[in-house]
C-alpha cells in the first residue's frame, strides 16, 4: 500500500500550526480547512504524524469522498469503496459522525445506512451474508459537510491529546493539543522562561517544556493503526526511535507555575514528573495578588478561571484587572491570555497588541496576545 489520504482535525484557529506539524513529517498535498487539515502520505507518515504533532485531536485515513443527498446516494457510495483493503473479513466496523448543512440531517439514520452499506460492500468482497465482527475494532468516522460524504478509518485510538502523563486534573483544564497550539503562536524556545500564575494541572508548562526540549507527545502511547495488518510495524518503530535521537537533553529552558488551590499544585508536578519534564518545571502555592515578574524576561502564558466556568463573570473580571496590576508594565516581557470574555481588555486595562480566535472546547474564545 502506497500513499494514502488523510484527514487530521484541530481546534479551530491552529490549522496552521497543525499544518506546518503535518508537512515536518513528511505529508505531501497538504489542504487546510477550517478546524482539519488534509494530506497524502505513507504509512511512514502516518506513524510520524500520530507520534509528532502537537496538535491535531487524530489522524484518520479518507477511505472515501462523495456527493449524497439521499440515502441512496450514500448507500450505493459506499458500496463502490475498497473497503476490503482496510477492513478484514472478521473486523468489527462501528461508526460515527456528524451532519452539518447537508439535507440528510439525522446521524443515527445515517448510521444505519453506513453500517448497512459496509456489511454489503465487505460481504460481497469476502464471499460472506452476514459480517462476524468477532475480531479487532476498526473505528469509523464519518463526516457530512454540505452534502458532501467522507468516509475515514481511525489510526490514533485514544484522542492525541492523551499524552499519557495527565492522570489526574484540576475542575476546568485545557486540553493539551490546544495548550500546545498557544505555545506554538507564543514561540517557546529552548531558552525560554515560560510562567502560568493559573497552572491547574501544568498542562501548559508541561507542553511549554515538552515543545522546549522536542519531546514528541505521542512517544510514550500506543496507536490503533499500529495494529493494522497494512501498515508495517517497523514505520512506528523507527519513527519512535527518530522521535528519540531529537530530545533536546541541554536545553537551557525554565517552568514556573502558581495556583491558589494546594492540590492544583500538586497535580501539576505530579504530572510533569509523568512527562519527564519535572527537572525544568517547578510550581507553589500563590495568590495572583502576589505575582511578580521576574528579573529576567519571561512568556507568561495562561489559561484564568473563566466567568462562565469555574467562578462567576464579575469575580473573573476582578481577576483580570488584579493581572493588569502584577503584569505591568510588559517591557520585555511577552504575555498570552485565553479567555472567552471579550471585555478582557478592559477589565485588564491594556489593548492587546494582536488577538487570535480560538475555540476551547465549544467555548469561542480569544488569545490576547502582548
Amino acid at each position: 500500500m502506497s500513499k494514502l489520504r488523510f484527514c487530521a482535525p484541530c481546534h479551530f484557529g491552529t490549522e496552521k500550526t497543525l499544518s506546518f506539524e503535518i508537512k515536518k513529517s513528511g505529508g505531501e498535498d497538504i489542504s487546510v480547512t477550517d478546524g482539519r487539515v488534509c494530506f497524502s502520505g505513507d504509512a511512514e507518515v502516518c506513524a510520524k504524524a500520530n507520534i509528532l504533532s502537537r496538535t491535531a485531536e487524530r489522524v484518520y485515513i479518507i477511505l472515501g469522498e462523495f456527493h449524497a443527498e439521499t440515502f441512496d446516494e450514500l448507500f450505493e457510495g459506499i458500496k463502490k469503496l475498497p473497503l476490503s483493503d482496510f477492513i478484514g473479513k472478521n473486523d468489527a466496523f462501528p461508526n460515527n459522525g456528524h451532519s452539518l448543512g447537508s439535507k440528510l440531517t439525522s446521524v443515527p439514520a445515517c448510521q444505519k445506512i453506513i453500517k448497512k452499506a459496509m456489511s454489503v460492500n465487505l460481504g460481497k468482497a469476502y464471499g460472506l451474508n452476514v459480517m462476524p465482527e468477532s475480531g479487532a475494532e476498526r473505528k469509523i468516522r464519518f463526516s457530512l459537510m454540505k452534502n458532501e460524504f467522507t468516509l475515514m478509518l481511525d489510526t490514533s485510538g485514544n484522542g492525541l491529546h492523551k499524552r499519557g502523563y495527565r492522570r489526574e486534573s484540576n475542575a476546568a483544564p485545557i486540553r493539551e493539543t490546544l495548550a500546545a497550539g498557544i505555545v506554538d503562536i507564543a514561540r517557546v524556545r529552548s531558552g525560554d522562561t515560560v510562567c502560568d500564575p493559573f497552572c491547574g494541572s501544568g498542562t501548559i508548562l508541561i507542553e511549554s517544556a515538552m515543545k522546549a526540549l522536542n519531546i514528541a507527545p505521542g512517544l510514550n502511547r500506543r496507536f490503533s493503526g499500529e495494529y493494522f495488518p497494512f501498515f508495517p510495524k517497523s514505520v512506528w518503530k523507527n519513527a519512535r526511535e527518530e522521535a528519540r535521537s531529537l530530545i533536546k537533553t541541554n536545553a537551557d529552558f525554565y517552568a514556573e507555575g502558581s495556583d491558589i488551590d494546594e492540590e492544583c499544585v500538586k497535580l501539576t508536578l505530579e504530572n510533569a514528573k509523568l512527562a519527564g519534564v519535572e527537572k525544568y518545571v517547578t510550581a507553589r502555592k500563590a495568590d495572583i495578588r502576589e505575582f511578580k515578574l521576574p528579573e529576567n524576561p519571561v512568556k507568561i502564558i495562561t489559561n484564568p478561571p473563566y466567568g462562565e466556568r469555574m467562578l462567576e463573570l464579575s469575580e473573573a473580571r476582578e481577576l483580570y484587572r488584579i493581572m493588569g496590576e502584577r503584569f505591568s508594565p510588559i517591557g520585555e516581557n511577552k504575555l498570552y491570555v485565553i479567555t472567552p470574555d471579550e471585555e478582557f481588555e478592559s477589565c485588564f486595562g491594556l489593548k492587546s497588541v494582536k488577538n487570535r480566535k480560538l475555540y476551547n472546547g465549544m467555548i469561542k474564545a480569544r488569545l490576547y496576545m502582548y
